[in-house]
């Protein structure tokens, strides 16, 4: 299965600059690709194999990896993105959900409500499973025992491995009145008891620590920009518009400019001049860790959290699209991982690869004993305050007016899209097929592992 694309990202990054020149020429449908060009293609774009030692190192240690293994594992995971993406839009209303399996996720597993489309799936490289009920249902089942859980409910996810909403519970009987209540078909529900309810983790490099009106810590989340402003994006349970703050030096730092909390756990700082945004997210040991892009990655794939309390750590993706109801209240969308954290993490980064993938909200447990943690996908708090990931060492520039056309088409840089997006650019139509923060040298051309040539 997804074992092979290792082998054929890892040989295609050595002619990158050949690869991409070749893919800016490609037409038709994604039919059109090969499946070694687009698997290629998704690493070198993602830049899976550029992975820092640092990097490798927490991975290894964190999951128990070789060496080997950490490196095969962020290119399969950068291929199986890309993969599951152009078969989500395949098959439409019968997909049921995407993982990855493996220590290097070399198996990606596709499921459907159709028997008929397994042939297509092992086609494109993964494993077919045939489920009775699609996302869209489970996704619909969840979001009506949302609107009347509480505290003793205070976890739901749709789980795509046992295609069924999970229900954690803190107290025996809770998840069954939720579902009397909401008049759920149990046969959706799968209930798990919690040991203990997630909170939101109280007490410009990404895992750096901040402060709130002189007290309380946070850690920043990713380095922004907005214009010519710079600034972070943080979590919203940290504080509100209007909130002062100050850096890891006590330094005066900058002010909240927005927050949203609960309901979503999303904010951003905007810094004063003493302050400049960089593209990085703060490592092993201190050291810089590069952040090229935003594109999610799939259930199972390997994600590492740096924050001001306990540093750098590393876990899988296990949920997106998690709903968590702190004492403060209900917060959704949010991603469910088996990365640790402690007070003072919150709104510190969550970084898979080269890819920023949100900023941390809550959880349970700690990093001597272990714990589940969620974190606020960045894309849609980028989308909400209008705000440039940082992904190079160069200053902002103007950037275009409000009404100014990208050149070739509607596709602008900045803007973040979600998948089923459309656009054009050259003179062809494309569909998104993995949510992203678009940026310059990701035009759809180059880049099939987030466009489809429509």
């Amino acid at each position: 299965m997804h074992k092979r694309h290792a082998r054929v990202a890892c040989t295609a990054l050595a002619a990158a600059g050949l690869l991409l020149a070749g893919l800016q020429t490609a037409t038709g449908t994604a039919a059109a690709h090969t499946a070694a060009a687009d698997t290629a293609s998704a690493a070198v774009a993602l830049r899976a194999a550029d992975a820092r030692p640092e990097l490798l190192s927490a991975l290894q240690r964190d999951l128990g990896l070789t060496p080997a293994q950490a490196r095969a594992r962020l290119v399969n995971e950068a291929e199986a993105g890309a993969t599951a993406a152009r078969l989500r839009d395949r098959l439409a209303t019968a997909f049921a959900g995407a993982w990855v399996d493996g220590a290097d996720a070399g198996t990606l597993t596709v499921a459907t409500t159709r028997a008929a489309d397994t042939a297509a799936i092992r086609a494109a490289g993964a494993r077919p499973e045939v489920v009775p009920h699609t996302l869209a249902a489970l996704d619909t089942a969840r979001a009506a025992l949302d609107r009347a859980a509480g505290a003793a409910t205070p976890v739901r996810y749709t789980d795509p491995r046992t295609n069924t909403v999970v229900v954690e519970e803190t107290e025996p009987g809770a998840a069954a009145r939720l579902l009397a209540a909401t008049g759920t078909d149990p046969a959706l529900v799968r209930v798990v008891r919690a040991a203990e309810a997630p909170r939101p983790l109280y007490d410009l490099r990404g895992g750096d620590a901040y402060y709130m009106n002189g007290s309380g810590r946070c850690s920043v989340g990713f380095p922004v920009t907005k214009g010519t402003v710079q600034g972070f994006a943080t979590a919203g349970h940290c504080g509100r518009a209007g909130t002062a703050t100050s850096g890891y030096n006590r330094v005066a730092q900058g002010t909240f400019q927005g927050s949203v909390f609960p309901g979503s756990d999303m904010a951003w700082v905007a810094a004063n001049s003493q302050w400049t945004a960089t593209p990085y997210v703060k490592g092993s040991g201190g050291a810089n860790v590069q952040v090229t892009g935003s594109v999610l990655q799939p259930v199972g794939s390997s994600v590492c959290r740096s924050g001001s309390t306990t540093g750098w750590h590393c876990g899988t993706i296990q949920q997106h699209n998690t709903s968590v109801t702190y004492p403060e209240g209900t917060i959704s969308g949010v991603t469910r991982t088996t990365v640790c954290a402690e007070p003072g993490d919150s709104g510190g980064s969550y970084i898979s690869g080269s890819q920023a993938q949100g900023v941390t909200s809550g959880g349970s447990g700690n990093c001597s004993s272990g714990g589940t943690t969620f974190f606020q996908p960045l894309n849609p708090l980028l989308q909400a305050y209008g705000l440039t990931l940082k992904t190079t060492g160069s200053d902002p520039g103007p950037g275009p007016g409000p009404g100014d056309p990208e050149p070739g088409g509607t596709w602008k840089a900045g803007t973040v899209y979600k998948a089923g997006d459309t656009v054009t650019h050259g003179g062809a139509s494309y569909r998104c097929i993995q949510g992203h923060q678009a940026q310059t040298g990701w035009e759809p051309p180059n880049v099939p592992a987030l466009w489809q040539r429509l």
